[in-house]
């Protein structure tokens, strides 16, 4: 991979996304690279994931659904929220337009709208770092996750805190919940519940 390209997927993206999205990928970047570095993974790689992670997301809702009605894995009901469409469609974009071919950097775009269960912690983290960044995200969305994460097991506790703002907005909305994110949460709860009593 060529991260001296940097500079070049910025410039991409810049002419790509709007201007809050944009801000909002650089301030995911920088989370990335802090997250990667606390938990010993590659924080250059971690930067560049967090930087293109959204880099489908300002395209028409009906380009990004062709894109990924053929693509292979996704979840039951995905193809019903126009709001997760940019998560494998960017996945399919950065192996073209910016030709990664890291699997690890691929999946983590791939899921960091609706997660999977048993991500990696490389997942993980640009998971949060979507949500934790300061750039554009309010502050009651990234300080209970800030609160967490350098607590023991801190991952998974702020991603339970994000699967539950994210299934109670849902519920206060009245719209569907994919089953996906009911089974994380759930899973979430029991595994944190028995690290907790060891």
């Amino acid at each position: 991979m060529d991260y001296t390209k940097i500079e070049d997927y910025k410039n991409w993206l810049k002419a790509n996304l709007n201007e809050e999205r944009y801000e909002h990928s650089l301030g995911v970047a920088e989370c990335a690279e802090k997250l990667a570095e606390k938990y010993g993974l590659d924080k250059v790689k971690a930067y560049l994931c967090g930087l293109i992670h959204d880099c489908a997301k300002c395209f028409p809702n009906e380009e990004l659904r062709a894109k990924i009605c053929d693509y292979e894995g996704l979840c039951e009901g995905e193809l019903d929220n126009p709001k997760t469409y940019h998560a494998p469609a960017g996945a399919i974009l950065a192996k073209q337009v910016f030709n990664i071919c890291d699997d690890e950097i691929l999946s983590a775009i791939r899921w960091h709208t609706l997660g999977k269960d048993g991500m990696t912690d490389f997942e993980k983290i640009i998971y949060l770092a979507d949500k934790m960044e300061e750039r554009t995200r309010p502050r009651e969305m990234y300080e209970p996750l800030k609160a967490v994460i350098n607590e023991e097991n801190g991952l998974d506790k702020a991603l339970l805190i994000c699967y539950g703002k994210t299934i109670k907005s849902l519920v206060d909305r009245n719209l569907k919940i994919c089953m996906t994110t009911v089974e994380i949460y759930n899973k979430l709860l029991i595994r944190l519940d028995l690290k907790n009593k060891k």
